[in-house]
């Protein structure tokens, strides 16, 4: 049988597809712009058929009608990195949270330590040797995909074919379910003064022939547009903003310098409008890999010069960094943020960073603090962490004991919280006749 003829009669209705769910399965979601939308919806329309199906996935831009409240019964999402879309759920108690590091989630699809029955994938049409691509994201989902007892495959005109490790073969799905819709778009953020104010301090120590992971938000959107003076930049990141189009179009951002996978711009996945999605588009600068290989901590530290940039929800001033809840509510996951911290931290002449605003809450409460906040988790240690920034400064507290740390982070808070941080570090004893006085 041809590939074709072999498409030809895998193709199904979404609800013919997902009659293969039944009770207590384990059904993937393709993440991020590849969430599968037709099939997640079909996937709740059988809230009544079955019971206890476990929903397991990493940030999906779409809407999961699955985690809503009437479903509790029915479906149990499982976040192994939480979007807004289940964030409530987990929260209210009807979904769970597992905390990992991204580079690690594929190794419990193979070991069977996380089986996968069913997987729901969104993907472009079979090229003419039938190949369907993953396109804008590979993350942790080709594995998934590879290792399920068996595969529901999105297939959509509309999905960009991307380069790299992107692809599955018409043989390895087992049902199609054609449809012709735009992917979900994140639009840009509007930056701040503060986020501009941070991008000053940080591009200071972006060298030519840096390797950058920036991902997106705010802060890497100021940061990008400075760097249009720099040489011979590389990108080696789980994902990137659309800051760095302009910045591939002038031969900045050319990988000529990466001392691993050179010339390319290595990532999992992009997020974005139609703009990001049209420019990855069979674009051979881009290199998709699977978040197992851009995450690994060993890979990011094979690049020398690595530039390691994420961002935090609050610091404390011994340098604990909390990035997934606020106090005991999760809020997102471990993400990348300690592969690459790690990584870049083992790069030679590598720059980890975090950053972050001072302050939260239209400057009502400080985001270094003396303590964090009841229940909040710990994503990069104290051990880990090295610079950070914020608007009033970058500080690196690799090898500083915790009377420096507190002095330098204290330098950095805004200054209405410095005199209470000061005071903290007196009743715990961290601070000498004249010492922190110069970061009032």
């Amino acid at each position: 049988m041809t590939w074709a003829a072999e498409y030809e009669r895998k193709k199904k209705t979404a609800r013919e597809a997902l009659r293969v769910v039944e009770s207590g399965m384990r059904v993937w979601i393709h993440a991020n712009s590849g969430f599968p939308q037709v099939l997640a919806n079909a996937l709740a329309d059988r809230g009544s058929e079955v019971r206890d199906v476990e929903v397991a996935h990493l940030l999906g831009l779409g809407y999961a009608r699955y985690a809503e409240p009437r479903f509790a019964a029915s479906f149990r999402p499982n976040a192994l990195f939480i979007g807004a879309n289940v964030r409530a759920a987990i929260n209210d108690g009807r979904a769970d949270y597992t905390p990992i590091h991204l580079s690690e989630i594929e190794a419990m699809f193979t070991s069977d330590e996380m089986p996968i029955d069913v997987a729901l994938i969104h993907v472009s049409r079979p090229d003419e040797h039938g190949f369907v691509s993953l396109g804008t994201s590979i993350e942790t989902t080709l594995s998934a995909a590879r290792a399920a007892k068996y595969v529901i495959a999105q297939t959509n005109d509309q999905m960009p074919r991307t380069c790299g490790n992107t692809f599955l073969h018409v043989n390895e799905i087992d049902a199609f379910v054609e449809v012709s819709e735009a992917l979900v778009e994140m639009p840009g953020h509007e930056i701040t003064d503060e986020q501009r104010a941070i991008a000053k301090h940080i591009v200071g120590l972006i060298e030519d022939g840096c390797t950058l992971q920036t991902g997106i938000g705010g802060i890497p959107d100021a940061i990008l547009p400075h760097l249009m003076d720099r040489r011979n930049l590389g990108v080696h990141t789980e994902t990137i903003s659309e800051g760095a189009i302009p910045l591939i179009d002038a031969g900045v951002i050319n990988g000529r310098n990466k001392t691993l996978n050179p010339n390319k711009v290595t990532l999992g996945f992009v997020l974005g409008t139609r703009r990001m999605y049209d420019y990855v588009k069979e674009n051979q600068i881009f290199d998709f890999r699977p978040n197992s290989y851009t995450n690994d901590p060993y890979v990011v530290a094979r690049h020398d010069n690595m530039v390691a940039i994420n961002s935090a929800l609050e610091v404390d001033i011994t340098g604990q960094v909390c990035s997934d809840s606020v106090g005991q509510s999760f809020y997102s996951g471990f993400g990348g943020q300690l592969d690459f911290i790690r990584g870049a931290g083992r790069s030679k002449n590598g720059k980890p960073i975090i950053a972050l605003p001072s302050t939260a809450k239209g400057g009502t409460v400080s985001k270094i603090v003396p303590m964090l906040k009841p229940g909040a988790g710990v994503v990069t240690t104290r051990a880990d962490v090295r610079y950070v920034a914020t608007e009033f400064g970058i500080v690196n507290l690799h090898g500083k004991t915790i009377r420096q740390r507190a002095e330098l982070l204290i330098s950095i808070a805004h200054p209405k919280f410095r005199k209470e941080l000061y005071e903290h570090c007196e009743k715990m004893k961290w601070t000498r006749a004249g010492e922190l006085v110069g970061a009032l």
